[in-house]
């Protein structure tokens, strides 16, 4: 069977057709049936058909039967996010040209999608996702849910949790040994403003990242189960800060930066919602320094640091309108939408706009954040809108948002 793929293979890789290569040595039928894996024949007529196209066909056929070991190790360092082993892998399997020839070339191309999405390359994911859809029905199990789970990704990064959740969902996890995705659940649950169901997926993350000895991983559920909580008036706010202090050593542990930069941004914004400015900016600012700046993480943190600032009053009001303007240039010159909108209504109220600020809130900024289901900012613009037009006697601009907002609670 690897044989006659193998002979296939280099047969047209030399440009030969079937007479040519076995011209003294047996006919083009007996070639024919021989790549198909439809007859029997003689291994001294492999031998020689392997000396005629320069290979080693026992060589060729380890190979061949080792691709799928191979595949199975870059699937494991891409879920524990390995990214210098996930690159080689990457490299080695891009040389395999039997890859293409194996039974593993859809499993091979999936995870080629999901190491884009890894990279930030949510368009050459789609490209493979496009081309995997149309053959969707006749992937083995595996397969089947391992593709759902990459589209589950990709909706999540075009910022469509609610389509994220559904396709996670209909994973069928007795089928698909990888319960990463249920950290991915958690993700999309989580920006959705879900915390229950956050928690609970995080959770179930947790015991499989233990449970494959991923201790980078392990951070990155233990981080998300623990801003799950915050809203829990009950929990002493020291205990929360020594998880905290614990997982940024665990980050220092493992030499993980891009963690920590996380784990500092999550601290900043604790002390933010207990209005302490001044260690929210600090631990703003920390996390900022561990990120790229041309880049939606770094701008994540640039906005929590500049509204720290703003409400505790720490820099002049031109000092803050240099730094919002600053953010806002890397915004467009990275074209990040949501900061953007962001970075704009932090200028109306730095400049003390009000009214222009809600006129920009409602007009474009709520429509996007509805669109992309960001369901933390949504709740925070309708509050606020809500409140401006109960104070300027728009009432029936305050009844309409009122209407949502009790949707919301039912």
């Amino acid at each position: 069977m690897y044989e006659g793929k193998i002979i296939k293979f280099y047969r047209e890789k030399a440009q030969l057709t079937q007479e040519q290569l076995g011209r003294g040595i047996c006919s083009d039928t007996h070639i024919s049936k021989i790549e198909r894996g439809s007859t029997e024949y003689a291994p001294e007529i492999i031998t020689l058909l392997s000396k005629r196209l320069d290979i080693n066909i026992e060589q060729e056929a380890i190979r061949l039967k080792n691709i799928r070991t191979r595949l199975l190790h870059w699937h494991d360092v891409i879920i524990e996010q390995l990214f210098e082993d996930m690159d080689k892998l990457n490299n080695e399997l891009e040389r395999e040209h039997l890859v293409q020839l194996s039974d593993y070339k859809a499993l091979y191309s999936l995870l080629k999608a999901r190491y884009y999405l890894m990279h930030s390359q949510p368009a050459n994911a789609y490209k493979i996702i496009k081309q995997i859809n149309k053959v969707a029905h006749q992937l083995p199990l595996y397969e089947t849910n391992l593709f759902k789970h990459v589209l589950g990704m990709y909706y999540m990064t075009k910022q469509d949790y609610f389509k994220a959740i559904d396709t996670l969902n209909a994973i069928v996890y007795e089928d698909y040994n990888n319960h990463e995705y249920y950290y991915h659940l958690a993700v999309a649950y989580h920006t959705v403003q879900s915390p229950i169901m956050a928690y609970y997926y995080a959770e179930k993350s947790l015991v499989f990242f233990k449970s494959i000895n991923s201790f980078l991983r392990v951070i990155d559920a233990e981080m998300l189960m623990l801003i799950q909580v915050k809203d829990d008036k009950n929990r002493d706010f020291k205990e929360t800060i020594r998880r905290f202090e614990k997982l940024l050593l665990s980050c220092d542990i493992c030499n993980a930066p891009t963690r920590k930069a996380r784990v500092l941004h999550n601290l900043a914004f604790e002390y933010l919602r207990r209005q302490d400015y001044e260690s929210a900016s600090r631990y703003y600012q920390q996390s900022m320094s561990l990120k790229e700046i041309k880049s939606a993480p770094y701008l994540l943190s640039l906005e929590g640091y500049i509204r720290s600032c703003l409400d505790g009053a720490l820099f002049s009001r031109d000092e803050l309108i240099k730094m919002t303007q600053d953010g806002l240039a890397i915004a467009k010159g990275i074209k990040e939408s949501l900061y953007i909108l962001l970075f704009n209504l932090i200028l109306f109220l730095i400049k003390k706009q009000d009214a222009e600020y809600h006129h920009y809130l409602s007009d474009q900024a709520l429509p996007k954040f509805r669109e992309y289901g960001y369901t933390y900012l949504i709740q925070r613009s309708e509050k606020e809108l809500f409140n401006y037009y109960s104070k300027t006697n728009q009432h029936d601009k305050a009844m309409e948002i009122a209407l949502v907002l009790i949707n919301h609670e039912n």
